[in-house]
């Protein structure tokens, strides 16, 4: 997940997004649904998608006459799993303070 992830994280760069992905974790949801929830334009909603949906967050099939947008989960356990990958550089962080700590006090 190298220069390929860039999307994924533009698209998780903005609050408006990632509270669509929450809302679509609940359920596959038309743009209609959505974007009454948000005080912006239709438009600016779609927007939103599009990036969500290049990012490999989402996926939109159709339904009818709508267009449901639905959650790609295992886009974000890449993301987790990229994320994951530093927690190593934590715990021997952590490690090292609290070795330092410990050998305050005695």
């Amino acid at each position: 997940m190298m220069h390929s992830s860039q999307p994924v994280f533009r698209a998780l760069a903005d609050p408006t997004r990632r509270a669509i992905l929450e809302m679509l974790a609940d359920e596959p949801q038309p743009i209609s649904k959505i974007a009454a929830r948000f005080d912006v334009t239709r438009p600016a909603v779609a927007k939103h998608l599009r990036i969500l949906k290049e990012g490999g967050l989402i996926e939109v099939n159709q339904k009818g006459r709508e267009r449901i947008n639905r959650l790609r989960p295992e886009t974000l356990k890449q993301v987790t799993d990229w994320i994951a990958h530093f927690d190593k550089f934590w715990d021997d962080k952590l490690e090292n303070l609290k070795k330092a700590i410990e050998e305050e006090v005695e």
